[in-house]
């Protein structure tokens, strides 16, 4: 069994040294590993292989979108790839402000400049603060405050040109 309050002083510890990464193993088969920076991880996925459906008699096929929409779309993946996604950097809860009732940190079409708080996402009874690590205009938040998140979830998007 892992005692929290061990935990607990490790990342403490950590955080108030020079030390980017720690591990420690017990001989009763215990680790701990412990890095103020998250670690990359390669992420693969697959497209999924999709049949085409035969046609039935009497149902109505699916209209091909009219070339203006299809331009629509293309200018919307194109604005959508130039958009920096900040990630969570650990399972916890988002809030988007620094207490309950104060303003938000962020909304939508806040200028932001590097090293500025974007948000705290709680682990383990510790506030993280997530800063941000380009300038630029946030153009999405993708998250609700109070909400849980994952390891690498997307939290804001970022339009570093404007």
């Amino acid at each position: 069994m892992i005692d929290l309050r061990y935990v607990k002083k490790l990342v403490e510890m950590l955080d108030e040294s020079s030390v980017e990464s720690l591990e420690i193993s017990s001989d009763k088969g215990m680790k701990i590993r412990l890095s103020k920076a998250a670690a990359p991880r390669a992420m693969v996925q697959a497209a999924p292989a999709y049949a085409m459906p035969a046609a039935v008699p009497g149902v109505p096929v699916a209209a091909v979108p009219s070339p203006a929409a299809a331009a629509a779309a293309t200018a919307k993946a194109e604005a959508a790839s130039r958009m920096l996604e900040v990630k969570s950097p650990m399972v916890g809860t988002f809030y988007a402000s620094p207490e309950p009732g104060a303003k938000p940190y962020m909304a939508v079409g806040t200028v932001v400049s590097k090293g500025q708080v974007l948000c705290i996402v709680e682990a383990m009874k510790i506030m993280n603060e997530i800063e941000c690590e380009v300038s630029g205009t946030i153009r999405e938040v993708c998250v609700t405050d109070a909400h849980p998140v994952e390891y690498g979830q997307v939290l804001f998007r970022i339009d570093p040109n404007g």
